[in-house]
């Protein structure tokens, strides 16, 4: 059975999770408001990526005889300035979720939870992917600066983006 410490810290990061799914369909919406499908298509990846994060803590929580508390979801922002503001919003939001992964890490060493330790280690690494994906994109809009046709190199390039879940 799983600790309750546990439990309540990984049900935090399934709201979490949701709320980056909200937060990346919102996006998703921007995008298609300023006919940027390209973006609007990596966005909408994003959201099945945190959906598939948020059941990966669900599915774990249950399969070690926890309670699932479903928590409300904060309404995400709606509007952004520009592209590159949205992939520096984005930037650190994957950052703060990163240092919550890591936080839920370090507990499960503090509670002695080599489980959930395990288990984390795979959040951690695609935290990692996460990260440099976003940073890879900001870095190549911030490089293009005014230059209409690479905003629209790089809307096309990422049209072709799919979600693959992981298999496991």
């Amino acid at each position: 059975m799983i600790n309750q410490t546990i439990v309540d810290a990984i049900n935090s990061q399934i709201a979490k999770e949701m709320y980056s799914s909200n937060l990346y369909l919102s996006m998703a919406a921007y995008f298609y408001s300023i006919n940027l499908n390209g973006f609007a298509n990596w966005m909408k990846v994003q959201v099945q990526e945190e959906t598939f994060h948020a059941m990966k803590f669900f599915d774990y929580v249950v399969s070690r005889g926890g309670e699932v508390k479903i928590a409300q979801i904060a309404e995400p922002q709606a509007k952004w300035s520009s592209v590159i503001d949205v992939f520096k919003a984005t930037l650190e939001h994957e950052k703060a979720v990163t240092a919550s992964i890591n936080n839920l890490a370090d507990l499960s060493l503090k509670e002695n939870d080599h489980a959930t330790s395990i288990m984390l280690q795979w959040f951690i690494t695609e935290q990692i992917e996460e990260e440099a994906s976003v940073e890879d994109t900001l870095r190549r809009l911030e490089m293009m600066g005014d230059f209409k046709g690479g905003l629209i190199m790089i809307d096309n390039e990422l049209k072709s983006r799919v979600f693959v879940p992981p298999s496991k």
